[in-house]
């Protein structure tokens, strides 16, 4: 079962982002909180949304978190997923699938063109699994990303 998560799931969230990030390697880089987490998918303005994959039982077995992006070619909005997770001990069982569904129908739904993501070239399980659902990876593009000292430092730059 997938649905909307609730505030009542930020902690379980909270929990999955950091098995997610200790998955990639990059524990010590999952530095959000419960409360940023919990400001972020239910504060006064949103800026990103949440779904969770549930087994018969009402179990939290993984979930999808994602905020709308922009095209200037397509000239509409598009879904870019941050985090898919299911847990290691329930994968193979169709939630991964149906949290990539439930986006897909959203952006169908809602006339978004694009269904995005990244995903860490070593994780051939991963790869293979959207492979199969039939994305293509955007090989001629690669990712940049400014964080930390560096961000700090052209943000206190001022002039042109």
């Amino acid at each position: 079962m997938i649905r909307n998560a609730i505030p009542s799931d930020v902690p379980v969230i909270h929990e999955m982002v950091r098995e997610l990030a200790d998955y990639e390697k990059a524990l010590h880089e999952a530095k959000a909180t419960e409360e940023q987490l919990r400001e972020a998918l239910f504060g006064e303005r949103p800026a990103a949304y949440a779904h969770i994959a549930e087994t018969e039982e009402g179990e939290v077995v993984g979930f999808s978190l994602w905020f709308l992006n922009f095209s200037t070619w397509r000239g509409v909005h598009g879904i870019y997923l941050e985090d898919l997770y299911v847990r290691p001990q329930l994968r193979g069982g169709g939630h991964g699938k149906a949290l990539l569904r439930e986006l897909a129908r959203i952006c169908v739904e809602r006339g978004y063109e694009r269904l995005e993501w990244s995903v860490l070239d070593w994780n051939a399980p991963s790869i293979d699994f959207y492979r199969a659902l039939g994305a293509k990876p955007q090989d001629e593009w690669t990712v940049y990303r400014l964080t930390d000292q560096a961000l700090a430092e052209l943000g206190a730059q001022s002039g042109v």
